[in-house]
């Protein structure tokens, strides 16, 4: 399940559980584009559990969205990700830190009062 939602002018919520197809991924990723479309500074709450491996034809998917990804990022200053997975939230740290401009900083499972916190802190 990939799901997306726009809860504020600055703000997307991101779910991922489980397996995510072909179809989810496009749809999931468009619909993220389009919920995304003109923020500057926006900040991004997104829950990752139950992780697997998308698709082949999902990670493909992907790859000819990635122009579009690139230009995602710059639309975001800040991410929480509220994970159960500790390596997936290390390497989500990682990855933030070498985004310029882009702050990731993960949540345990449980946590999402404090991951809501440290989005709306200045």
């Amino acid at each position: 399940m990939l799901q997306t939602e726009k809860v504020a002018d600055d703000r997307v919520d991101i779910t991922i559980a489980g397996k995510i197809d072909e179809t989810e991924m496009r749809n999931g990723l468009t619909a993220l584009f389009e919920q995304s479309d003109g923020m500057k500074g926006g900040k991004m709450l997104y829950h990752l559990t139950d992780f697997q491996m998308p698709t082949w034809a999902a990670i493909g998917v992907e790859f000819t969205m990635m122009p579009q990804l690139f230009g995602l990022i710059s639309r975001f200053d800040k991410c929480a990700l509220i994970c159960d997975s500790s390596w997936i939230s290390t390497a989500a740290e990682i990855k933030g830190a070498l985004i310029p401009g882009l702050h990731i900083k993960s949540f345990d499972v449980g946590q999402e009062a404090a991951a809501e916190a440290w989005l709306n802190a200045e």
